[in-house]
């Protein structure tokens, strides 16, 4: 008999164990993941080229974006992320006497699409109140579409078809017209801070270095001034104007072959943002 209670009350014990270890689990598995950010970016985006070798900052212009961030754990993400932004620079802000001489300068839209990876220094869980600061990493690549253009007596001209460097004529057969979209390998870092359980603030900058030397319509030497004919009555037409705007600051530097830009180097370009997320969450089981 009493072998019996011992047993029965060893059996209901197992029973509210084995019950208390499923309502846990179950509740495992219901707790609350955060699976994914919609964010918002607003900033500033800067040039860095041929009419911008020193990587002075003057001419910041406005950079806006939207984006999607998949979170894969609390170290981890990917994000796919649309921005558009400005960009231009003129030799007004150069002090070397040649850049000034030059005078050229340059404005274009910049339509990007990237996909970048995120990797958090610290570990970051929104909704906590230990973890929820972190510095990261960014790297990534990007499709963009850009178009330069100038002003010339208060009108704006798009500058690839005018062809400023001889492009696409028999005299430089090796320069083609270059294309308006192209990509950029992307890195950068920022902070992140969780304000609660549905909002992300952070900070961040992200550096282009694309794969064209056009976005400023600069890249190699002048094509001469002969490449360009005058209309029927003997003016300069706009190609003409455009591709030597050193005549507004003293007698015309562009001669066939003299440097207008460098064709060694890339055209770069940076954003600097602050960024609000909205979180999504969901109640699969927890990484």
């Amino acid at each position: 008999m009493l072998h019996t209670r011992i047993h029965t009350r060893v059996l209901l014990v197992a029973v509210f164990m084995t019950a208390a270890a499923f309502i846990n689990g179950a509740k495992a598995q219901q707790e609350e993941s955060y699976v994914g950010e919609l964010g918002f970016t607003a900033g500033g985006a800067h040039y860095f080229g041929d009419l911008n070798t020193r990587a002075a900052i003057k001419a910041t212009k406005a950079a806006v974006g939207i984006y999607y961030r998949k979170y894969f754990n609390d170290y981890v993400g990917a994000r796919v992320h649309f921005r558009a932004m400005q960009l231009g620079f003129s030799d007004v802000y150069n002090t070397n006497e040649f850049e000034r001489r030059r005078n050229l300068s340059f404005n274009t839209n910049v339509y990007e699409l990237a996909v970048q990876g995120d990797f958090n220094f610290f570990r970051f869980e929104p909704g906590s109140d230990e973890y929820r600061f972190s510095p990261y990493l960014t790297l990534g690549a990007s499709a963009f579409h850009f178009n330069p253009y100038a002003y010339y007596n208060n009108q704006k001209y798009f500058l690839q078809p005018m062809k400023t460097e001889g492009q696409g004529s028999s005299r430089f057969p090796d320069r083609k017209p270059y294309q308006l979209f192209s990509y950029a390998y992307l890195i950068g870092g920022g902070v992140k801070y969780n304000l609660n359980r549905r909002l992300n603030l952070g900070l961040e900058v992200l550096f282009r270095f694309a794969q064209t030397d056009y976005i400023d319509d600069v890249s190699t030497t002048y094509a001469g001034i002969d490449l360009f004919p005058t209309k029927p009555d003997g003016s300069s037409t706009l190609a003409a104007i455009l591709q030597d705007r050193s005549t507004a600051t003293g007698a015309p530097i562009g001669e066939r072959g003299r440097q207008r830009g460098n064709s060694r180097d890339k055209d770069q370009f940076a954003t600097l943002e602050l960024t609000l997320g909205i979180l999504f969450t969901s109640y699969r089981c927890k990484f």
